[in-house]
């Protein structure tokens, strides 16, 4: 039993285990190569997170889904690296949103060099995704123009925030759906599409992927309040010091709004207020480390990488399948 890619997965087959290095490899790779340009403040810039290193999920989804076809066809690294290259373009512009000063634990590049270098950074990644989706073929750039709809229309929603009626947590539900699960669907279905695996395969692992974003991206939302910046690469509390309202804040309004404990409700006013305070948001973020909303948070975690586990069912029992399996589990455990 070896162990590779993100969470410490382990890989029960020498011959996975082999591909799935030699794939993520060749990513890396790609990665570098992709992110190079003749003007070296752009190469600085564009590799400063690729260099920071990071789980790689979203390519190793790639590399697990591939094995449901031919693991070895040419495009698969290729839509790895685009995934990820369009991962991180992201990440360039959500430190620019957030404020962040703090990325995969070094400085983020809007930290360092400036909003307008972080942000242009991220399109020049765009553009290198872009560059290599040509050569993927047309069904590959709609995949990926549909998914970075969805993605910019999450992000969009989060800012815009849930229309007069409409129950919060469904909403925020919709905008991870879109911001999180809708590219790591594109990796499962990238990696079994460009494999040739059967159409009913790629939609499994397109499903297998969507609620796997999900659970990944609540699981991140209950390391915002527990962790400390070693275990997650970011300084702890960044969404709710920037007021974006994360999972485990909108399970406490809900009990706040139907309990009325009144414990819940000074809670409320401190979240409220100046969270850019230190010793208000310290506070908070310590008092949410106790609160029943934060294990709330871990139970609704759960329950969406058990619907990723179940969708798998159909598929059949391989190494591969047990690996995509554990993946569910080693996104719950993030939360744990």
């Amino acid at each position: 039993m070896t162990v590779v890619g993100p969470f410490g997965l382990s890989v029960r087959d020498q011959a996975l285990e082999t591909d799935v290095q030699a794939g993520l490899a060749a990513v890396e790779a790609g990665l570098l190569e992709a992110t190079k340009s003749e003007v070296p403040f752009i190469t600085e810039a564009a590799q400063h997170l690729v260099r920071a290193g990071g789980k790689r999920f979203r390519p190793l989804l790639v590399m697990l889904a591939s094995r449901f076809g031919d693991p070895y066809a040419p495009g698969i690294v290729p839509s790895a690296v685009v995934v990820e290259l369009t991962h991180l373009a992201t990440l360039y512009h959500d430190d620019v949103m957030d404020e962040a000063d703090v990325r995969r634990g070094v400085e983020s590049s809007n930290a360092r060099w400036g909003n307008a270098v972080a942000v242009l950074t991220g399109d020049f990644l765009f553009a290198r995704a872009s560059h290599i989706l040509a050569d993927l073929g047309p069904e590959a750039v709609r995949v990926q123009a549909e998914a970075f709809e969805r993605l910019v229309t999450g992000q969009i929603l989060e800012t815009a925030g849930p229309r007069d009626g409409r129950d919060p947590v469904e909403h925020y539900l919709d905008v991870i759906a879109g911001k999180t699960g809708s590219l790591i669907a594109v990796s499962g279905r990238f990696g079994a599409m460009m494999s040739g695996a059967d159409e009913a395969v790629v939609d499994i692992l397109t499903q297998y992927g969507e609620r796997l974003g999900t659970a990944f991206q609540l699981a991140d939302d209950v390391l915002d309040i527990a962790s400390d910046s070693h275990e997650s690469g970011k300084t702890p509390g960044t969404d709710l010091r920037e007021g974006i309202p994360t999972l485990p804040v909108l399970r406490l309004r809900e009990m706040a709004a139907q309990g009325g404990d009144p414990d819940d409700l000074e809670l409320v006013r401190l979240l409220d207020g100046d969270l850019t305070d230190d010793a208000r948001h310290a506070e908070v973020l310590a008092r949410l480390r106790v609160h029943p909303a934060l294990e709330q948070a871990r139970k609704d975690t759960v329950r969406y990488a058990e619907e990723a586990r179940a969708t798998l069912a159909p598929l059949p029992d391989c190494f591969a399948k047990s690996a995509l399996v554990e993946l569910c589990d080693a996104v719950v455990h993030r939360a744990g």
